[in-house]
């Protein structure tokens, strides 16, 4: 076994290898850029290497850098990890030509699946099911267009080189081939250096199934049964669960057996994912394989027991697999959910800066588990993907790991960046989701307009009066015990109070019982029991004997407070307040409407008008790269440009002007 491996990645995955490394006894070397030389990752490493500036093509993709970092710490061997150069058959190639073994399959094996294209040829020689569609690398916007039109709306635009949902369009018409063909080249060739395209049909209503397998070097290959991956935004995972709630043990069987057969011809050793799209009759055709470990293998894990990376570990040093396929049984149901910075309230913009506060469940049992790169006090930078954490739960079955994911969402505080908690913790509240009812469209087609609070309800708003009720009787019962008052003038706390909320008030009465307040709302009673402090961040106990968890925190007089996606701000007052409130003045927003600002920081790649020029609502104004992701601005009215007053190639900050109309 080895007595020391280098970690060629960043954040929670090398974090995660980390761990595993620990506990087998294998000492471990983190590599880091700049921007990341206070990062978790390198934090908790035996020791760490810096490779270059924070630029991904001059550190983390520097296979250079990679090498002469394992010649210095005397690394063994690399585990890459997923992203960057996981899928880099270079990689693999160079460091088998230094005498340091690749924790992955061998290069000629990531030279066949890591290029979509080529993989697709191999599938159809392996009788692999394939979706039809041009499998040459396209030239240009206009050959692109009439590709899709040959094969007809709509079209699958995809980098080959691609992965995670970048380099990746849907297309259902010319205009968004053309579009769509640029985009992925970009984001292509930014993230992986490779800018070839294909197109291929996209199947609609379609389900993301994806087969786990391992495989040892000597002829062992193993399906880990699967994980369905159809709950996506853009092309890129949200949430993934094992099993499917989709398929059924033949299709199940019948697709694992494939997935062995594909890695069997192109002698697949390591871990693996074959990626298929199955339609709502159970078809399935092959999308493509991932040469490396997937950032949803935690699922896979819980269900199967086992641990995927030394799993790695231990084939790469030439061990066997100890177990074979009739010994893989499914334990339960485990769902994960992706913690991202971004605004979901704002069309899922990118969010960085500061880990102002980071607490993740963790009180919850053995059956949550939280993966991480970031600390409390941290920083999200743009350089990097969005990812914060990943959220696993495991239960005997689907509706108790919904369950116990509603809880831990709600017990996951972070502040300082926005988080798309709030959208998870809708989605696990979905009708849709619940039922398993839903496909690769479910987000488009339940949330058109993007997502708003309006489409997070609160089936019990009482509820949330009686909490900001409760904490704010506790904080006066404490300001009534500590200050000092003239006996006889004691400050008299009254049963009678008003709470705030969404533009309404709610008037309330609160009375003492053992442990907590009976707060009577809306005619309806809340008897809340709680042993809350001031400093705790979340809130839990019991509403008439069931158990609640939500999150709450004090800023001046608003008490914020966030239960199952739900998002409100409430101040409790007296009666007299309340109505005073009503008579304030209320403060107009400036009127934007004349510029564009950015909505992100982020380095702008492209401005597509110029000054005087009449656009149309929709047209494309400029272009955003941040945390490796393009974003296209678009004008949202007709309008002429006055003048442009950002630069492409300039560093932007939110709400930073990129452009003046008239």
């Amino acid at each position: 076994m080895f007595k020391k491996i280098l970690i060629a990645n960043r954040g929670e995955i090398a974090c995660r290898v980390i761990k595993t490394a620990r506990r087998m006894g294998i000492a471990t070397v983190a590599v880091y850029s700049e921007a990341d030389r206070d990062s978790l990752h390198v934090l908790s490493a035996d020791e760490a290497v810096c490779i270059g500036p924070a630029a991904s093509k001059d550190s983390y993709l520097a296979i250079d850098k990679i090498i002469a970092a394992c010649k210095k710490s005397g690394a063994e061997a690399v585990h890459p990890g997923y992203g960057f150069l996981s899928e880099n058959q270079e990689l693999s190639s160079r460091l088998e030509e230094n005498g340091i073994i690749f924790i992955g399959p061998k290069h000629y094996s990531v030279a066949a699946m890591g290029d979509k294209i080529e993989s697709k040829k191999l599938a159809i020689a392996a009788r692999v099911n394939t979706i039809p569609g041009y499998n040459e690398a396209i030239g240009n916007a206009r050959q692109a267009v009439e590709i899709a039109k040959g094969i007809g709306y709509p079209v699958m635009i995809k980098a080959s080189a691609g992965g995670g949902g970048k380099g990746l369009r849907v297309a259902f018409n010319d205009a968004e081939a053309a579009e769509g063909f640029d985009s992925c080249r970009n984001e292509a060739r930014n993230s992986f250096g490779d800018d070839r395209v294909f197109i291929e049909k996209f199947v609609e209503g379609p389900h993301h199934i994806e087969i786990q397998i391992i495989a040892d070097a000597h002829g062992n290959t193993v399906y880990l049964l699967e994980r369905e991956c159809s709950i996506q935004r853009r092309h890129q995972k949200v949430i993934e669960e094992a099993p499917s709630p989709f398929i059924d043990d033949t299709i199940r069987k019948a697709m694992g057996a494939q997935a062995v057969a594909l890695a069997k011809a192109v002698n697949y050793q390591s871990a693996g994912t074959v990626e298929f799209v199955v339609g709502s009759d159970k078809s399935f055709y092959f999308l493509e394989m991932n040469t490396r470990l997937q950032v949803e293998h935690p699922v896979t894990e819980f269900i199967t027991g086992l641990d995927l990376v030394e799993l790695m570990i231990r084939v790469a040093a030439g061990e066997k697999l100890p177990f074979e396929q009739d010994d893989i049984k499914p334990r339960g149901w485990a769902i994960e959910c992706r913690i991202n910075a971004e605004d979901p309230f704002r069309g899922f913009l990118p969010s960085t800066g500061r880990l102002v506060r980071f607490q993740p469940p963790s009180n919850l049992g053995s059956q949550v588990r939280v993966d991480t790169g970031v600390y409390e006090g941290g920083e999200i930078s743009m350089h990097y993907d969005s990812m914060i954490a990943k959220l696993i739960c495991h239960g005997d079955n689907r509706l108790q790991a919904i369950e116990r994911m509603r809880d831990a969402l709600n017990s996951f505080f972070i502040r300082g960046v926005s988080s798309n908690i709030p959208f998870q913790a809708a989605l696990m509240q979905h009708p849709r989701f619940v039922s398993g009812l839903f496909t690769t469209a479910f987000i488009a087609e339940e949330y058109p307009q993007g997502f708003v609070a309006a489409d997070v309800p609160h089936d019990d708003p009482g509820l949330l009066t009686a909490v900001a009720a409760f904490a704010r009787r506790r904080y006066i019962d404490r300001a009534v015990k500590i200050s000092s008052q003239m006996p006889g003038h004691e400050r008299k706390v009254g049963s009678q109070w008003v709470v705030h909320m969404e533009g309404t008030s709610y008037p309330v009465t609160l009375e003492a019982i053992p442990g907590g307040y009976s707060i009577t709302s809306d005619e309806k009673r809340y008897d809340i029991v709680s042993d809350w402090l001031f400093r705790e961040l979340v809130f839990q106990g019991t509403c008439n004997g069931q158990p609640i968890c939500m999150q709450l925190e004090r800023a001046g007089l608003e008490y914020r407070i966030s239960h199952f996606g739900k998002q409100v701000k409430a101040v409790v007052m007296t009666a007299r307040a309340d109505r005073l409130l009503a008579l304030m003045p209320v403060k107009m927003a400036p009127d934007l409407s004349k510029y564009l600002l950015s909505p992100m920081p982020g380095l702008l790649r492209e401005i597509s008008v110029h000054a005087g020029q009449q656009v149309r609502a929709g047209e494309k104004l400029a272009v955003i790269e941040a945390m490796k992701m393009e974003n296209i601005l678009k004008a949202e009215k007709d309008c002429t440009v006055r003048k442009l007053v950002a630069e492409s190639g300039e560093s932007l900050s939110v709400d930073q002007v990129i452009i003046e109309f008239e």
